[in-house]
Order: C-alpha cells, then structure tokens, then sequence
C-alpha cells in the first residue's frame, strides 16, 4: 500500500514507519507526509528519506472546499491507498474521511474509549491519566470517522502506570510502544481482510 503520513510535532512514528519499511518489517510505503504545522520536524524527516512533503493548512485557502479538493489532489497524484494519523492534531474534514472510509488510522495516547475526545491529545493525555489515578495505560489504533477518537479499534498495547509515574515518564513508556504498535497495525492491513463487526474489526 502507498501510505500518507499525517503529523503535526516531531514526526517519531512517522520515522518508526519508515524504518521498518526499510527493515522489510512492513512492505507498504510512505510516499507523501503532510502537515498542518510549517514546522513541524516530520517534515524533516520526509525530506530527509526523499518523501515528498508539504505544509498544507486550511489558513492558507480561502473556503474548505477549496482546502479539500487541494488535500483530496495531493492524496490523488501520489496514489495513496491509505492514510495514516501519527500526531496530527487536526480533525479530517468530512469528504476526506468517506473517500477514504476504513482506510484511515490514527493513534491514540492511552486504552481506547479512555480519555480520548477533543482536547484529549498529547501530555494532557497523560495528565489525565496519572490525575485519574489509572494503573493502565497504553496506546491504541483506531480507524478513523467523523468524530474524535471514535473509530473502531484495531490494536492495543498497554503499559503499567508505577505510583512514581509522571506524565512525562509515563509519556515515553507509551511512546516506546506506539513506535511498535503503528507498524503491526499496518501489517495486518497488508496481510489480512479486516472487516467491520459491528463496532470491532476482525482479521480474516
């Protein structure tokens, strides 16, 4: 599959894509990587592994129609089967989200449907949890819809939460395990039929 990677900050899951692309841990390809933040180190990175990469905002259009159809070409002339959501902190207009239904996965910072929503993202993620108290927590893939943090899950991994745990360390023990759970979450996508059961998918 040829993979647009969406992301907003530093770009490491994007990276953990691509290198295990390069190791033959996954044969699908990132061929374009967008983002919303003109900063953003992700597009470094792509640059630097020759991806095509572009800073694409809905500030610098004059409607959303004309931001879509702009977003919808690029997906277009790069072949794009399927996009992949890796810290990107914006909510996909809707017509991108049913051309591309069920091909869309995003990762979350902790055990799907927990502290997710809108708002819920990056340290305030952890935040949450470590204020709530939980002594689990992880990451999970989801396919994407209309709404935040809402599409079926696809794969979980989980991570104990010590009492000394704060949001910082408990952020690298979650990013430590999104930099695997993004490439398996892939893998089964190439190597099996998932199919929609209600709210789960199941790999045939």
């Amino acid at each position: 599959m040829n993979l647009c990677v969406l992301a907003s900050g530093r770009g490491s899951n994007l990276k953990s894509i691509i290198d295990s692309y390069k190791k033959g841990k996954i044969i699908s390809k990132v061929v374009l990587v967008i983002s919303n933040n003109s900063n953003s180190n992700a597009l470094n990175i792509a640059r630097s592994n020759q991806i095509p990469a572009y800073h694409l905002s809905q500030k610098q259009f004059s409607t959303e129609q004309e931001y879509v159809k702009a977003f919808l070409d690029l997906l277009e002339k790069h072949k794009v089967d399927m996009i992949i959501l890796a810290g990107y902190m914006k909510l996909l207009p809707a017509e991108i989200v049913r051309t591309f239904q069920n091909k869309i996965l995003n990762i979350h910072p902790a055990l799907l449907p927990s502290f997710c929503g809108q708002g819920m993202y990056g340290m305030k993620v952890h935040e949450a949890v470590i204020s709530y108290g939980a002594k689990v927590s992880g990451a999970s893939v989801h396919i994407v819809d209309e709404i935040y943090d809402n599409g079926p899950v696809v794969i979980q991994r989980t991570v104990k939460v010590a009492d000394e745990d704060t949001p910082e360390t408990l952020q690298k023990k979650v990013l430590k395990i999104e930099h695997k759970l993004f490439p398996e979450a892939i893998k089964l996508f190439e190597t099996k039929k998932p199919t929609l059961v209600g709210r789960r998918v199941v790999f045939n």
